[in-house]
């Protein structure tokens, strides 16, 4: 489940954003009971955030805090103590996305908010299973199963 709380006040479609995340679960043979929570903030609240968690004293587009160590293929008897009794899931993490700067990268790349969004919470998903694009290997893997996915929902450049 994709719990998307928005404290910015966006007008973002959250309904596109759910299919990226159910297109990601499937991508990657994730069980059904994998939960996350996105938040959209403001630029303060991301600036703080950031400064926070990352000692990073500026504003960004995406942030992950991820609740597990994952090995992929996703095994969820890896997590027999991640399971949450009372609702049968497990936290993969959490996202928080900046609606102001998700905008203007939107503009700044030339295409829509909708794509933008798509991409930075996919973007966000993936470092909860430990993609990352620090080196230029890795980061060339994270584009492509960025690509792959968008590309399988339609959502090109």
């Amino acid at each position: 489940m994709l719990e998307i709380y928005d404290e910015a006040g966006s007008n973002l479609d959250v309904t596109l954003i759910q299919k990226v995340f159910e297109e990601y679960k499937k991508h990657f043979s994730l069980p059904g009971n994998l939960s996350v929570e996105l938040t959209i903030v403001d630029e303060d609240t991301i600036k703080d955030v950031n400064r926070q968690f990352r000692g990073i004293d500026s504003v960004t587009d995406v942030l992950s805090f991820p609740s597990l160590e994952v090995k992929l293929p996703f095994a969820p008897e890896d997590h027999p103590m991640d399971i949450d009794p009372s609702s049968g899931e497990i936290m993969l993490g959490e996202i928080m996305l900046c609606y102001s700067r998700m905008a203007e990268q939107s503009v700044e790349y030339g295409h829509s908010q909708e794509r933008e969004s798509c991409y930075l919470v996919l973007h966000g998903l993936l470092h909860l299973l430990g993609f990352d694009h620090i080196e230029q290997e890795d980061k060339e893997k994270m584009r492509e199963q960025e690509e792959t996915i968008l590309g399988k929902l339609g959502i090109g450049r």
